[in-house]
């Protein structure tokens, strides 16, 4: 899934947020005010939003406990009929089970359903009624009593129930849309991720607990009924001659929350991948032609995502789908992906090309959630992290190779590293990997730090390990782990078989405590040689780490120099504090720089000789765009106290005085050094 986190906050913006009146500054309502958090839609709206410092006592929350393995799921048998007027809708599930031990109770997740009736009828017995049902509703679980014990074999599990199609944008909801004539419409559409599959059919709703489904909707024959599978049936329904049976095909072994149902009115444009996968994209009435970027990019993902993985998509369609009303930016369910409309139409006429851009980076991520979430899923929360970072990291591969023009890899360093680079120097960060427990955790955790620092670790490992191995440790997890669950060190399992490097230890440093280093670098011209003396500390936004436990981490590091900028003269990983590093055969002119490609999640504070000797490579732009952005962020964050100011700013001169348009840079350079000066004074007052 992606969420809708804000990549940019304009300047202007953060004027008008950010009080500039010191008498305001002052107030005592302002200082009980300990974050302002920003999350920008893509469309350019941004929202804003503070949290006060809380001294109540919350109470405690009784500790979650997970379903019982006694009975689980093989496949569900799934009828649902919504109703669009009265914004209900009624559930058949029969379900095939296995009991792995006797029990007379059955427990599944449940939440705002009403259970009519349940029954469960042994393989070649007879059928036991249940006689109770017990809601425990804090936990959205049900129990389902049996007057006997259900013996230990396979049976079928019968449940009538009733819902409500909410307008809470999560399990089985309503979407308000308009007609081309302006009449108001609702359709009735699905989000499940992370628990919500149990607000439209009990089941077990956890993402390890996996099995097949057959799925049948009942709906106006005026409607589109779509579902994770193609159409294998649609007949009238028997009661009604207005209402259509759609029947779909048998979906592969999946998690519930990967499960989705669309009934609604929609026009499409369709084609074909090269590897023969039908590809349709929904959109509102009347809006085709603005489906067809999406089909476009998602025709060329789909072969690419083949290739990369070397393993083929495994359904024989996918469908895109733009829903009004939608609360992330897109959802990878398996087979039918939707998107809020922003992440999906593009207008051939009005819209611009970073709207593409963004309509692109989407539709890359979703369908490598495809293999990389739906093929095989986290074990549990917890791993959650990673299909996130991994689809973060992979749409910008895919884009890249699908739209070269776009230069798309300085756009993820402006976009996701800097800014994760931004949030994790804060003393209020968090690892990436944060255990979960209980599933409503999840939105708590899964931030742009999840997200963005999830991406760039993810980067820097296939940049470290070498596309070659990192593509065959990708092939081998997959092919272990289709159709099953996993978890994080499984990856790192396989990655290490595969490059034969310490992917696990290196790997844990970055993902199990927060932050990240700044690397020190100094050098002295020996002959031919060039001695590097680096060191790592732990870099922090608000000064100099001074706590007694310093954290290390395990950095890839690699060398780039002014003879050939574009290519890696030497990689080394750092494991200790300190080391020195020797470059043969380097004449005394060649400049040096750490981390080319801005691909190392780190700071670099270089000395002032070498910054000096890498003004050549600013001026006569043989240093990368990217490289010289990188360069000049690491600087900027630099000025993290009043004292070192005008050192910084001075080192900042230099580099961006060997730039072109010396007048229009000094007025840049002014004008970010007052808002650096101006942000530290309000931190400080609050």
């Amino acid at each position: 899934m992606l969420l809708v986190l804000g990549r940019r906050v304009s300047l202007s913006f953060v004027k008008r947020v950010i009080p500039q009146d010191p008498v305001l500054l002052s107030n005592p309502i302002l200082q009980d005010f300990r974050t302002i958090k920003f999350r920008v839609i893509h469309s350019g709206t941004v929202f804003a939003s503070a949290t006060r410092q809380n001294t109540d006592t919350m109470p405690e929350r009784r500790p979650f406990v997970r379903l019982p393995t006694d009975v689980y799921p093989v496949n569900y048998g799934l009828c649902l009929k919504p109703d669009l007027i009265d914004f209900t809708f009624e559930g058949k599930l029969e379900a095939i089970v296995k009991v792995n031990l006797a029990t007379n109770q059955i427990v599944m997740n449940c939440a705002d359903i009403d259970i009519i009736t349940a029954s469960f009828v042994p393989e070649g017995g007879e059928e036991i009624n249940a006689t109770g049902f017990n809601y425990q509703n804090e936990d959205e679980k049900v129990t389902l009593s049996f007057p006997s014990a259900l013996q230990k074999g396979s049976g079928t599990l019968k449940i009538d129930f009733v819902g409500e199609l909410n307008d809470k944008m999560k399990g089985f909801y309503r979407s308000k849309y308009a007609t081309p004539a302006g009449e108001i419409r609702y359709a009735a559409v699905t989000q499940f991720e992370a628990t919500d599959a149990r607000r439209a059919f009990p089941c077990w709703d956890e993402p390890a607990i996996k099995a097949t489904f057959d799925i049948s909707l009942i709906v106006p024959k005026d409607r589109v009924a779509l579902s994770n599978m193609n159409v294998i049936d649609r007949k009238p329904h028997p009661e009604d001659d207005s209402l259509l049976e759609v029947k779909f095909a048998t979906t592969p072994i999946m998690s519930t929350y990967l499960v989705a149902f669309v009934i609604g009115e929609y026009d499409f444009v369709e084609g074909q991948s090269s590897d023969g996968v039908t590809v349709r994209v929904y959109t509102p009435t009347g809006k085709a032609e603005q489906g067809k970027f999406a089909l476009e990019v998602a025709v060329k993902t789909l072969p690419f995502y083949n290739d990369y993985f070397n393993v083929p998509y495994p359904l024989p369609k996918i469908d895109l789908i733009a829903i009004a009303d939608f609360a992330a930016g897109a959802m990878e369910n398996w087979g039918l992906v939707t998107y809020r409309e922003t992440a999906l139409l593009i207008d051939p006429k009005n819209s611009c090309s970073s709207s593409r851009q963004w309509v692109a980076l989407v539709v890359g991520h979703e369908l490598a959630h495809q293999w990389f979430g739906n093929l095989v899923t986290m074990e549990w929360w917890t791993h959650l992290w990673l299909n996130e970072g991994f689809a973060s990291w992979i749409e910008y591969l895919c884009v890249d190779h699908c739209f070269p023009d776009y230069d798309i890899w300085t756009q993820f360093v402006s976009a996701d590293y800097t800014r994760a680079l931004d949030l994790d120097a804060l003393d209020n960060s968090h690892p990436i990997e944060v255990n979960v427990g209980h599933p409503s955790e999840v939105d708590e955790i899964f931030d742009a730090i999840s997200y963005s620092k999830g991406a760039s670790v993810i980067r820097m490992l296939h940049n470290y390990i070498g596309d070659k191995d990192f593509r065959k440790g990708m092939h081998s997890y997959l092919l272990k782990f289709q159709h099953k669950n996993a978890a994080t060190e499984d990856l790192w399992d396989c990655l290490e078989q595969a490059s034969g490097k310490p992917i696990a230890l290196v790997m844990s440093s970055w993902t199990k405590q927060m932050g990240f280093p700044i690397i020190v670098v100094d050098q002295e011209q020996q002959g031919d040689d060039r001695i590097l003396k680096i060191s790592q500390k732990k870099f922090c936004a608000s000064g100099p780490h001074n706590g007694e436990d310093c954290p290390n981490w395990m950095v890839p590091i690699s060398i780039c120099t002014g003879e050939d900028p574009g290519c890696t003269k030497l990689k080394v990983l750092l494991d200790s504090p300190e080391t020195t590093i020797t470059i043969n055969n380097i004449s005394p002119d060649q400049w040096v720089k750490i981390n080319p490609g801005t691909v190392g999640f780190y700071r670099i504070q270089y000395s002032s000789a070498m910054l000096e000797g890498l003004l050549p490579g600013i001026r006569d732009l043989t240093l990368l765009p990217v490289d010289r952005l990188g360069l000049q962020n690491d600087l900027f964050s630099l000025l993290h106290k009043q004292a070192d100011m005008q050192e910084e700013k001075n080192r900042i001169e230099r580099v961006l005085g060997a730039i072109s348009a010396p007048d229009l840079i000094q007025k840049v350079l002014t004008f970010a050094l007052s808002c650096v000066t101006c942000a530290c004074y309000f931190v400080r007052r609050i």
